[in-house]
């Protein structure tokens, strides 16, 4: 899939995966294997923007992956993100999708909220905010409509 496709059927919560197209280098090879890991990834989709404007500059729509946390003994001190423009010459595939009934927090109303947790019920969302500082947070369940929506036009498969 093209960055533009993710960006228009991906839901928010999905695991992306991106890929150049190249081999993987052999681990032995430390420099070319970390450039490597770079192009060829995956994390979960957590923000859709828009076109938006700075002054004169016209910014293309994007979206953002977490990729992972760097931290130790429970605490993360670095969360890694990557932002794609809809112009990138990746390669996308959803590995997976929010499933029905998931909980997706966002850490504040608005365009331009950013997915915080995916909780796998509503429970587990409201113990997890329990435990997190998000004092604006919104909660927004997957629905069916949102799962259904996938299988048309052959979503599913991607």
């Amino acid at each position: 899939m093209s960055a533009s496709l993710i960006y228009d059927l991906a839901p928010i919560g999905s695991t992306v995966a991106w890929s150049d197209g190249t081999p993987r280098p052999p681990e032995r090879h430390k420099k070319k294997l970390s450039a490597w890991q770079t192009r060829n990834s995956q994390g979960r989709l957590i923000r859709k923007e828009g076109k938006r404007g700075v002054g004169a500059t016209s910014l293309t729509p994007c979206f953002t992956l977490h990729e992972g946390n760097l931290g130790a003994n429970g605490i993360i001190t670095v969360r890694i993100h990557r932002t794609f423009s809809l112009d990138s010459g990746l390669t996308f595939k959803v590995v997976e999708r929010p499933t029905l009934g998931s909980v997706r927090i966002f850490d504040r109303p608005g365009a331009n909220a950013e997915l915080v947790h995916l909780a796998t019920h509503r429970q587990a969302a409201a113990e997890w905010l329990s435990r997190h500082g998000y004092p604006h947070a919104i909660l927004e369940e997957v629905t069916a409509d949102e799962v259904a929506a996938d299988h048309i036009e052959g979503r599913a498969a991607a």
